[in-house]
């Protein structure tokens, strides 16, 4: 049995071909009763529009390209949602690549993108080679979101405010009445920014000679590993600011296996406000970066550049506000 054709649909409807059309292309030249009657043949029949002739005839195919840094970062569920809700209210579809996994089996982490021709990219997170954006950004419209790498000419960055962000969580550990606050600092232009503020602002406070940083790789196991580390110090201290929600469920391990209770003898805190900060057995203080915000930021930077090309590139940065939790208490002792 042959698949319905538009023809097929018209005819059902009682309509024309190019009014069938119209309703498919979500027009608003038609009249509620014509259209309805469409879209009743359209269920009736089963019938499934042509996608690759429809991208033809119109030079588009509909479809934008998310290249996602690490699809294991919960971080980038709230910003995915943010980002799909508006390009999905616009007739667009979100084709996912794990640039992650594409390092790890030597692939091209563009070229797939261009060989579908998506009519735009938005790249999600701290890439290892932001200069491979370059020829990305010569052939269509390309976004960045979550990351604060330099950027091609004419692209724009869509991020939380990490300066910020970091601030809020430093002071109100500051607040608490700790002075020995060690920071577990991650990689790329993001974890510099944050790194960078949480000094800052331990110094405008007065307590430049207790800053004490341990790197990680922002994971779990390297928050774990940092937080051991720091917690060993003969002058450990009494709380832990991580760069991110992951490591400071690490950190948190560390403080278990070694015997100290959270938050009476130790505060924790994380940033993203993922969906790992609000399990209640863990109701991690933490930033909330405005992930879902920067998703709509983005696509709605994306849908700008494909209504018109060029211009200089914008940088927006999401507010982010601070969520205190069950980890975090005045300091003790």
């Amino acid at each position: 049995m042959r698949p319905p054709t538009i023809r097929d649909v018209a005819e059902h409807a009682g309509v024309s071909k190019s009014l069938v059309s119209l309703v498919l292309r979500g027009s608003g030249q038609v009249r509620p009763e014509k259209r309805e009657a469409v879209l009743r043949a359209v269920r009736e029949l089963g019938y499934r529009p042509n996608v690759a002739a429809r991208s033809l005839s119109e030079q588009r195919t509909r479809t934008i390209g998310v290249l996602l840094n690490d699809l294991r970062n919960p971080w980038f569920v709230d910003l995915l949602d943010g980002l799909n809700s508006l390009l999905h209210d616009n007739g667009l579809h979100m084709l996912l690549a794990d640039a992650r996994l594409n390092r790890r089996t030597g692939h091209d982490l563009t070229g797939p993108f261009l060989d579908l021709r998506v009519d735009g990219l938005i790249v999600v997170g701290t890439l290892p080679d932001p200069a491979a954006l370059g020829t990305v950004a010569d052939r269509i419209p390309l976004v960045v979101a979550g990351a604060r790498e330099p950027v091609p000419t004419g692209v724009d960055v869509v991020a939380g405010d990490d300066e910020r962000g970091t601030r809020l969580v430093t002071e109100h550990l500051i607040g608490l009445g700790h002075r020995r606050i060690a920071h577990i600092a991650g990689y790329g232009a993001v974890g510099e920014l944050r790194r960078r503020s949480f000094e800052a602002t331990m110094r405008e406070h007065g307590l430049a000679d207790g800053v004490v940083v341990e790197a990680c790789d922002m994971t779990e196991e390297g928050g774990h590993r940092a937080a051991v580390r720091l917690l060993g110090r003969p002058d450990r201290p009494t709380a832990v600011l991580a760069v991110n929600d992951i490591a400071a469920v690490g950190a948190l391990s560390a403080a278990e296996a070694l015997g100290l209770r959270v938050p009476d003898d130790l505060s924790v805190t994380g940033y993203d406000n993922t969906s790992i900060s609000r399990l209640r057995h863990l109701w991690l203080t933490t930033v909330d970066n405005a992930g879902h915000e920067v998703g709509r930021r983005a696509a709605r930077c994306l849908l700008d550049r494909l209504e018109t090309a060029g211009g200089e590139g914008r940088l927006q940065l999401a507010v982010p506000t601070l969520e205190i939790r069950g980890t975090t208490a005045a300091v003790t002792d």
